[in-house]
């Protein structure tokens, strides 16, 4: 009701301009992909699902094969992520050949990933076992206060190796073009 209906009563039904919703604001930001590439994108992931399967998809003749990935994963998914149903993404946790970390966040697409710490909403929940059944997962996972953040620095930390320090820009070869943000984020969609 709040994602679809409310919209469809008041800005088509009833002429209203959309209330503000910071959430939404990220409906803005595009693919920013060439029409091809978005074409390519959106028929072999997700309609033929081809990514999942050994050479389903070739870059530059070169077969891709998640398994062959050896490296530490950590998966986040969205409970009521309409996009990309949890149960759904909850199936790599079966394809990667290195450690996998599975988490999954309360709330939906965009709500349960952004939901920083310091909110204190929300919850998620882990499990250190990796069922082939999805809801395997959920019956026995442990549900954890507040946002998923934490987990994942501490994840992070674990697998990220030594911190470095941060590099500052222009002391290299290339010269800054603008100063932070950049002037894209001023780029307004009319």
């Amino acid at each position: 009701n709040d994602l679809i209906w409310s919209f469809v009563v008041n800005n088509y039904l009833l002429g209203k301009d959309p209330f503000p919703f910071d959430l939404l604001y990220w409906n803005s930001d595009s693919t920013r992909m060439p029409a091809a590439m978005h074409s390519f994108y959106l028929r072999r992931m997700y309609q033929e699902n081809k990514l999942v399967q050994p050479g389903g998809i070739k870059l530059k003749s070169v077969p891709l094969d998640l398994r062959k990935i050896k490296l530490p994963c950590y998966i986040l998914s969205t409970r009521e992520d309409h996009i990309a149903p949890w149960a759904s993404t909850y199936a790599a946790t079966q394809l990667y050949g290195g450690e996998t970390r599975f988490v999954l966040a309360a709330s939906g697409h965009i709500a349960g990933v952004v939901n920083p710490p310091d909110a204190k909403k929300y919850n998620h929940w882990v499990n250190d076992k990796l069922p082939a059944d999805p809801q395997a997962w959920l019956a026995s996972a442990k549900s954890q206060d507040g946002s998923w953040w934490p987990d994942w620095a501490k994840w992070l930390a674990k697998h990220g190796g030594n911190k470095v320090a941060a590099r500052k820009p222009g002391a290299g070869k290339l010269k800054p073009i603008e100063d932070a943000p950049g002037s894209f984020v001023k780029v307004r969609i009319q």
